[in-house]
């Protein structure tokens, strides 16, 4: 029987289940921010429920494959030898195949205080032999090189010879998603392996396109109360594996440790000749499991000083769903990413699902990072500065000026989505035009904003976000059409969040007008890269406006499209998520989910019976409360007063009803946003659509994408809608605004933000609010509430009375 269990710190996986393995590989995977791996058992390879996969942050290769009569390119992150093998037999027998014994108790724990993966197996061989394997594994947090697992192997039952394999197995393959399984997968070719010295092992593989080179080694050490094993060592190697045997002697009730650590650099490291010297070399110099796993620890503990929120209250679930969510960030982004040319992948580094591509869920994930560890954040945000050079071509090519951002991003920041995608459910390759969502650049701009909010870092606007902002903004304005009629800019033949529709019912050409989000975003690109320009220096501004050949005529025309972009509206000031929205047929909701229960994927429910979401008044996420999401209702008002329209705060509860009734939440960010727009007048819905938030991953909501990776803009959604949405938190003008309201569920919230350089401890409840400044500048802290602006000075605490609100 199969349970699932949480603590604080861990979640505790009981029973073995193979039906739930890939799911707990997914869940259990190990980071850095450099590498990770899942959590597949050391002694399994790639087959049934198994999948144990390596990922390196950036490590993508590119490959044609033949599709439905096409040739199609596609980039992906490469799955990298495993390093994990590690197995066991008895003289004479079989290697340990966990799905041959008799399984007599198994568990395993993720430690997420301190970044570990535990596991204890009391299994039973066919001759009656029991044995009880107790394993630890961790993926250095502090060193981003470094991996290592501790097997304690006691025989209960029995004396005698075992044999000890540990190897590296370069026979993998890009075959994690199975709608993926038609593409090319096989990225690799091994350059070779050998011995590095007595007690290690080294195998080089290269990407066949990217020409990526990686080395990785592995040392292999038994010991018997506490001394080395006396044991004979012997190497064995094909030509894509290699592996060491070790056999020794072992007696009933005492245990045999066997400690395997793995050092490993590519040719994208700094400070190296090449990488196979170098992993051969650092090998032999690195501490034995206990040293190296101290040092880890260290890391993870000041990680979480800086990271965790805690909550008062029943939050048995909530508590650690909530820091299972922050350690798998931390995992896929961390200090390690530091300095790296790597973005942020919409499914972490736990898996192949999107292909390993950096989209716009980013957008969700810099708000955590931006108030926690800026410098991550100005370093992620330079993955898309160097590649402001492809996203200028593209535009060009489209005939555009300023820089376009691709959807899907990979190594070089071309468009990488799939001209073509499987529906799972009618089996079918269909068109695929989501590479039209071109409000992925106001994505990036927006996080450039909020960046320079959160850290009034004037040298990165100076030198780099400035300059993103611009061209992003000439982007807008060359691709607005003015249309005499209306007296409006418009946007024609887009696609928007919501995926559903990609073009007009019978439409020969993909792309929709006039989509609300994308329209009022555009306009807010082009004022806030005019408040940019403001902020630089007189020299620095007019430097950057000659280098990139902005005349003061183009600086008139881009506030002119930010002041005239159309917004479709209908009935009762809904705001219509794009032109023609309300031409649409309504979707018979109970009757296609009588026929099909789960109709979150509507797009391949309906494909599949030969029918079409673009007919319907039907999302997979509501562009229109995207607006809602990004600003709060003071904001909003003076961007629809910028454009001229007249709206009202008042207008927004009836559009959040008007578009919840109309979602499927086919995307795992759905309920993020809803959940966030209703905070204010739902606080109990709100709630509820938080928990679901919450459930995403460690529930596999979606039916079986987890395993595929991690959501990560869910998952930093989650932590965010405790950290802004139930605080009020917001940033204007240098100063941290505070207006928190709670749910009613939740009686207190602790979290420690840095804010322009101070670190800011926050504890808020139903009746008060407390900030203190913990350390800082030297500069005040400036802290608003209800109107008025506090400065706080280093160990000075101001607290506010809330009152009941209900």
């Amino acid at each position: 029987m199969s349970e699932r269990h949480f603590s604080d710190w861990e979640l505790v996986y009981r029973g073995w289940d193979p039906a739930e393995q890939a799911l707990r590989e997914a869940l259990t995977t190990l980071g850095n921010g450099h590498f990770a791996t899942r959590g597949a058992a050391e002694e399994v390879y790639a087959r049934g429920p198994h999948y144990p996969a390596t990922y390196l942050a950036g490590g993508y290769n590119r490959l044609e494959s033949e599709v439905a009569g096409k040739i199609v390119e596609s980039e992906d992150l490469v799955n990298w030898p495993n390093w994990l093998p590690l197995s066991f037999r008895c003289e004479g027998c079989e290697w340990f195949d966990f799905e041959a014994m008799d399984i007599l108790e198994y568990e395993q724990r993720l430690d997420f205080y301190r970044g570990l993966l535990h596991r204890k197996v009391h299994f039973r061989d066919h001759n009656d032999r029991e044995f009880l394997l107790e394993t630890s594994r961790f993926v250095h947090m502090s060193d981003g090189h470094v991996a290592a697992i501790d097997w304690l192997l006691t025989p209960l039952n029995w004396s005698g010879k075992i044999e000890i394999r540990s190897g590296i197995d370069g026979d993998v393959s890009n075959d994690g998603v199975a709608r993926y399984r038609e593409l090319n997968g096989h990225h690799l070719s091994i350059l070779g392996c050998g011995i590095a010295g007595e007690d290690a092992i080294f195998l080089v593989s290269q990407t066949r396109q990217s020409h990526i080179v990686l080395a990785q080694a592995v040392r292999t050490r038994a010991t018997i109360d506490g001394e080395p094993a006396s044991l004979e060592r012997r190497t064995a190697s094909e030509s894509n594996r290699i592996a060491q045997h070790l056999t020794l002697s072992c007696s009933a009730r005492k245990p045999v440790r066997i400690e395997k650590v793995l050092t490993m650099f590519s040719s994208r490291d700094f400070a190296l000749s090449e990488p196979c010297a170098e992993t051969c070399k650092t090998i032999h110099r690195l501490p034995d499991f206990d040293s190296l796993r101290e040092r880890h620890e260290l890391a993870w503990r000041k990680l979480w000083s800086r990271a965790d929120l805690t909550l008062s209250g029943q939050h048995s679930y909530t508590q650690p769903v909530l820091r299972l969510h922050i350690f798998h960030m931390l995992q896929t982004i961390s200090t390690n990413s530091i300095g790296r040319d790597v973005g942020i992948p919409a499914r972490g580094l736990h898996g192949e699902a999107y292909r390993g591509h950096v989209f716009w869920d980013e957008l969700f994930t810099f708000p955590f990072l931006n108030l926690r560890l800026p410098e991550l954040s100005r370093s992620l945000l330079l993955y898309r500065y160097r590649r402001l050079s492809e996203a200028r071509y593209a535009a060009k090519q489209e005939g555009y000026r300023g820089a376009m951002f691709p959807w899907q991003s990979g190594s070089d920041g071309r468009e990488e989505s799939q001209a073509l995608h499987l529906n799972p459910k009618s089996g079918r390759w269909i068109a695929d035009n989501t590479h039209r969502q071109r409000h992925v650049n106001a994505a990036i701009a927006f996080n450039v904003w909020q960046y320079y909010q959160a850290t009034g870092d004037l040298e990165f606007m100076t030198f780099y976000g400035a300059e993103l902002l611009v061209e992003i903004a000439r982007f807008w304005a060359s691709i607005a059409v003015f249309n005499t009629a209306r007296g409006r800019y418009e946007i024609r033949g887009v696609v928007g969040p919501d995926e559903f529709h990609t073009q007009y019912p019978g439409g020969d050409h993909p792309g929709l007008d006039n989509n609300a989000y994308t329209n009022v975003m555009a306009s807010w690109v082009l004022h806030t890269a005019e408040v940019t320009l403001d902020l630089l220096g007189e020299d620095e501004r007019a430097e950057l406006l000659e280098s990139l050949r902005v005349s003061d005529e183009d600086l008139r025309h881009w506030n002119e499209v930010s002041r005239l972009m159309y917004v479709p509206f209908h009935e009762d000031h809904i705001v219509s998520q794009f032109e023609g929205w309300d031409a649409l047929e309504e979707l018979d909701w109970d009757e296609l989910c009588n026929r099909h229960g789960d109709i979150q994927r509507l797009d391949r429910v309906l494909e599949a019976e030969n029918d079409d979401p673009n007919r319907y008044r039907a999302t997979k996420q509501a562009d229109v409360l995207m607006l809602f999401f990004l600003f709060s209702a003071e904001e909003l008002k003076e961007n629809f007063e910028r454009l001229g329209y007249d709206f009202d705060p008042h207008f927004i509860p009836r559009n959040v009803q008007y578009y919840l009734a109309r979602t499927s939440h086919g995307s795992s960010l759905s309920r993020v946003v809803h959940a966030w727009v209703l905070a204010r007048t739902q606080r109990e819905k709100s709630w509820h659509l938080f928990k679901d938030v919450l459930a995403s991953d460690i529930d596999d909501i979606q039916g079986g994408t987890t395993a595929e990776g991690i959501h990560m803009g869910a998952m930093a959604s989650s932590v965010d809608l405790m950290q802004r949405c139930y605080t009020g938190l917001e940033m204007r003008h240098g100063v941290l605004w505070l207006n928190p309201v709670l749910p009613d569920d939740l009686e207190q919230l602790n979290f420690t933000v840095r804010y322009r350089g101070h670190w800011l401890a926050i504890q808020v409840n139903h009746h008060t609010l407390s900030v203190s400044l913990e350390k800082g500048r030297h500069a005040p802290a400036r802290v608003g509430f209800h109107g008025t602006v506090y400065e706080m000075d280093e160990g000075q605490q101001v607290s506010f009375s809330l009152g009941e609100r209900k």
